[in-house]
């Protein structure tokens, strides 16, 4: 009976030891989770000029960001002499970056090749009028400053 309760002990003994131990986990696999988990095509912040700092909520901030590119590209191109042989309504896409530094650089510009033959100057207008804005906080991933990219419709109307 007592090598019998030495067995049981001995057994229970070894087995038991495993339930202390505890899983290492490498920190490459703590980082390959991290990473999936985050939503890569979202910013915590977006870029900023100094008028939407009091921006609190992202949906605010995004459209503070966009309404001021938006009247600064509109107030530029009407001081511009627009003349049109037709009736134009159209919409102009203009693809923008916001660099981890905060610059502005416009990356493409498309338009129809109709309003390119009304207004040849247009493309030109744009791209003066993002290089006149004054520089942005960027956007901001984790603490982390990140590039963004931006599309902004631009419609083009004759009264």
């Amino acid at each position: 009976m007592i090598k019998r309760l030495h067995f049981v002990f001995l057994l229970l003994l070894a087995t038991s030891c495993q339930f202390f131990e505890t899983e290492k986990v490498s920190s490459e696999k703590i980082y390959k989770e991290e990473m999936e988990t985050i939503d890569w095509k979202d910013v915590d912040r977006y870029p900023t000029f100094s008028n939407c700092k009091n921006s609190l909520e992202k949906p605010e901030q995004k459209e503070c960001f966009i309404s001021t590119i938006s009247s600064h590209l509109y107030q530029s191109i009407s001081h511009e002499e627009m003349v049109a042989t037709r009736e134009v309504y159209d919409t102009v896409k203009v693809n923008f970056e916001v660099s981890s530094s905060g610059e502005l650089s416009i990356l493409e510009i498309k338009m129809d090749t109709v309003l390119q033959k009304e207004y040849p100057n247009l493309e030109k207008w744009i791209l003066q009028s993002i290089d006149s804005l004054q520089p942005v906080a960027p956007a901001y991933k984790r603490g982390i400053p990140v590039k963004t990219q931006f599309t902004l419709p631009v419609i083009i109307q004759t009264n």
